[in-house]
């Protein structure tokens, strides 16, 4: 009998059917003397009992500000303690967090606040790349005349307030020790009320992706999706309230936010922070320091980690999981990673913001070339298949098709946008990836490629219609086409070539100095090539993949 490429994964435990607040306050009754969270530039450290203080006086101060169930609170911060229990709090009262890459710069920014509809937004603060209030000074002209917790603008019809974790007050904005005090006049009793409203099928946490075409989409997601993908996939790591996973990745995407803080939360283990931003020395510091027994990361994190000339002085040996995903992971690091920092059941992931993030992972006990060599196993309660990308036809074991997931993680579409919901969840609910995979006989996927020419630069998704959109705007460029190129320390780099209108002339870094500022760093192209014409097809469409090619013989790359 033939075998086609079809899996479900299977499990003896039932799906949680909590809401995220709910789950924390049965973590917090459960272990609350356990550390919950340790952020270690920041100098603090919260027990399950603390944070749940402190998650409360949130929750409480963003009901005094009248936010309702629905409203969408937006979050554009590095990593640190308050985005935690900002995302707890939003949670607790039913509010939509929206995260927002502490990257964009006022293009991007101004996008995602207006298509989200942001009632609120917490902003960090100014860092070394970029002054958040300034931003938003310059996106709302009046804000500093403000001298109300909230306020109306013209720019952005629904937000009403600012707050911002700067230390040093700002003008027309509500700081947040000012705003945690906010809700000291709340009862209690109103937020148990606003929680017994709250359903695990409410949307509750909004992230920004996107194809290869069009403008960001925000991909909605439930309690039920997040927390359930939290959950499983730690307790496929075998992760129980005895472990300390230092989570050196952003908490902006799905994998800090999802996999970092809700995993732990799920059983009652530690977050720890080692920094901001990543900083390898920081990562293995925190590591060595505070005995931790887990630790995230994208592949080039792990390779600035081995190669760190320090790297031997840590003490590593507490080590035991984790978890690298992201992007493709060569099968040489995963070695080095098992090998070189004591990470013998490291495991890999793989899936998208819109599954909630992950659909595969591999498993301790796998045979070694498996758990290198592929994205591992359908997780529990989710199905997978492998079709032919124009057939749709599921391709029998060992093809090569589109991935497509089905199941409880599947998003519950994206913001006010039902078209591009439509072409990317079918009729029976599959969710189609855009990603090319094999399937073999025991279930191991392995991602093959990709349909979409989404650029993935260091574990960065980056969708090369916004920056041409950006590019367009300045007033030489005649025609512009944004790809990726093999890159050996980020895996891609951001390409890009340019029409000039006629007589017009730009230079190189005339055109990464327009870009600097108004995109985030990494969206800035490393190649500019500027060109006369573009390769066509006979319908008049640019044929990247030839761009591509020309590129990469150019620069003498290989695939």
């Amino acid at each position: 009998m033939k075998k086609y490429s079809y899996t479900s994964g299977i499990s003896d435990e039932p799906l949680l059917g909590l809401t995220i607040g709910e789950a924390f306050e049965d973590t917090v009754n459960r272990f609350p003397k356990n550390e919950a969270v340790v952020s270690r530039h920041q100098n603090i450290r919260y027990t399950y009992e603390q944070l749940e203080i402190r998650v409360n006086q949130c929750a409480k101060a963003f009901l005094a500000i009248d936010i309702q169930k629905g409203y969408r609170v937006g979050i554009c911060a590095s990593n640190c303690v308050e985005w935690l229990i900002v995302q707890i709090a939003t949670a607790k009262i039913g509010a939509i967090l929206v995260n927002i890459n502490p990257s964009y710069r006022t293009y991007e920014l101004e996008y995602a606040l207006n298509h989200s509809g942001c009632k609120s937004i917490v902003i960090a603060d100014k860092n070394k790349h970029t002054d958040y209030s300034e931003m938003l000074f310059e996106l709302i002209p009046n804000l500093k005349n403000n001298t109300l917790p909230t306020f109306d603008c013209n720019e952005f019809p629904l937000l009403r307030s600012v707050i911002s974790l700067s230390q040093t007050n700002l003008e027309g904005i509500l700081m947040w020790e000012e705003f945690i005090d906010m809700g000291i006049h709340i009862d209690y009793h109103k937020l148990e009320t606003r929680q017994r409203l709250l359903s695990f099928d409410d949307p509750i946490n909004i992230q920004f992706t996107s194809g290869t075409t069009g403008s960001p989409k925000g991909a909605t997601l439930s309690h039920h999706n997040i927390l359930n993908n939290a959950y499983f996939t730690s307790k496929t790591q075998r992760i129980t309230e005895k472990d300390k996973i230092v989570i050196p990745v952003p908490l902006y995407h799905c994998f800090g936010m999802v996999l970092g803080n809700l995993g732990c939360i799920s059983q009652g283990a530690t977050m720890i922070y080692p920094s901001e931003t990543f900083d390898a020395e920081a990562t293995l510091k925190a590591i060595s320091e505070e005995k931790a027994t887990a630790l995230f990361g994208v592949p080039t994190m792990f390779f600035a980690e081995l190669d760190h000339p320090d790297l031997k002085q840590y003490d590593l040996s507490s080590l035991r999981t984790g978890i690298m995903a992201g992007s493709l992971c060569p099968s040489e690091l995963m070695r080095k990673v098992q090998t070189e920092m004591h990470l013998v059941e490291m495991e890999i992931g793989y899936g998208m913001t819109e599954t909630s993030p992950l659909s595969t992972q591999t498993r301790h006990d796998a045979p070694f070339d498996k758990r290198v060599s592929t994205v591992g196993r359908v997780l529990p309660h989710t199905e997978i298949k492998i079709i032919h990308p124009e057939t749709h036809q599921v391709v029998p074991i060992g093809e090569s098709g589109e991935l497509c997931t089905r199941g409880y993680c599947v998003m519950l579409g994206y913001w006010n946008d039902p078209i591009r919901t439509k072409e990317s969840i079918d009729t029976a609910g599959w969710m189609h990836s855009g990603d090319l995979a094999t399937m073999d006989e025991e279930g191991y996927i392995n991602i093959v490629g990709r349909i979409k020419d989404m650029i993935i630069r260091g574990g960065e998704n980056i969708y090369p219609k916004v920056i041409e959109e950006f590019l367009y705007t300045h007033d030489k460029i005649k025609e512009v086409s944004v790809f990726g190129i093999p890159d050996e320390k980020y895996g891609e780099q951001v390409c890009v070539w340019i029409q000039m209108h006629d007589k017009s002339e730009l230079t190189a870094s005339e055109i990464k100095e327009y870009c600097r500022g108004k995109i985030a760093h990494y969206t800035i192209p490393g190649q500019v090539k500027f060109v006369t014409e573009f390769p066509m097809t006979v319908t008049g469409k640019i044929r990247k993949v030839e761009m591509r090619e020309a590129m990469m013989a150019e620069l003498g790359l290989t695939k």
